[in-house]
């Protein structure tokens, strides 16, 4: 069983200070040894050619050109749990270009999608990368928010978590917390509770709305553009038809327990510096798209 990665080990102001600190304390490293097999945990999808893998097995690349495109899903599906993967972005002048990293539920023909999204708008060179965050449920979404990042995620592998039990779902970035979306309990709530997923991953060319609204287009010039991935980490509940192999709430697993309810309370103060300092969009504050605040807004 893993050990809840829930207490900062530092404050994180005193993180921007010395970035050096390593998170590695607050959650042990996925033990991904030689015996890993990405084949025997994910399906390609989009273009084979474009997918590589280092020697050993342990680290992914995802290629974009003007031709294709690629990603790769997780053959099990889950319902609950901790999903994790360590992510290096695609460096120099990435405008248009789209990394993803996201659980959704079965994409069958008119299937009504349930979806928890990380995706990473490119840039211009200089410029700052944007992570965009969304939820869907039923195939209805709008609950986007947007954060800069306080390193270059192009410069090295960081970590990009997911925490979803009944309670709430949230969003980590190693190991900090900047996105809460809370589930209200009520009947028919705007909250994904019900549908397993599938984790996801790709590198596509969204040059239309990506950059600055689309107005910055993908430069063809400098593909192929790579994403890589290593230090993927489940402790889920793997869903096993017709029934998961376990439900919420238990006690066996850290991720659906009292003390993953809610945010510690040095948790609560690096989300508090996050919303002041990062959040460049956030869905319920935009009266113009929403008059009237959505319902989870509230929370």
């Amino acid at each position: 069983m893993a050990s809840p990665p829930f207490q900062l080990p530092v404050p994180f102001l005193f993180l921007l200070a010395f970035t050096a600190v390593s998170f590695a304390a607050a959650a042990p490293e996925p033990n991904l040894s030689a015996a890993f097999s990405f084949a025997e945990n994910f399906d390609l999808t989009g273009a084979e050619d474009h997918f590589k893998i280092s020697p050993d097995g342990q680290i992914w690349y995802l290629h974009l050109d003007k031709e294709a495109g690629c990603g790769f899903q997780t053959k099990h599906r889950y319902r609950y749990g901790w999903f994790s993967m360590k992510l290096k972005l695609v460096g120099g002048d990435s405008a248009g270009v789209v990394t993803a990293y996201y659980m959704c539920s079965d994409l069958g023909a008119g299937a009504e999608r349930d979806e928890l999204d990380f995706e990473f708008l490119g840039n211009r060179s200089g410029e700052p990368y944007t992570i965009q965050t969304n939820v869907y449920q039923g195939g209805v979404g709008g609950r986007e928010m947007r954060h800069m990042l306080w390193f270059d995620p192009t410069a090295d592998f960081h970590t990009y978590s997911i925490l979803w039990n009944y309670h709430h779902i949230l969003f980590f970035v190693d190991r900090v917390a900047i996105r809460v979306y809370k589930n209200n309990g009520k009947p028919n709530n705007f909250f994904p509770s019900k549908k397993p997923m599938f984790i996801f991953s790709s590198i596509w060319n969204a040059d239309d709305w990506a950059t600055r609204g689309g107005l910055e287009k993908t430069d063809w010039k400098n593909s192929p553009f790579v994403s890589t991935y290593k230090g993927f980490n489940v402790d889920g509940c793997q869903w096993k038809d017709p029934y998961p192999s376990c439900v919420s709430t238990t006690t066996e697993h850290w991720w659906d327990q009292y003390e993953a309810w809610s945010l510690s309370e040095d948790q609560l103060l690096d989300f508090a510096w996050v919303g002041r300092n990062l959040v460049i969009y956030d869905y319920c504050k935009d009266v113009e798209r929403y008059p009237k605040p959505l319902e989870e807004c509230n929370l």
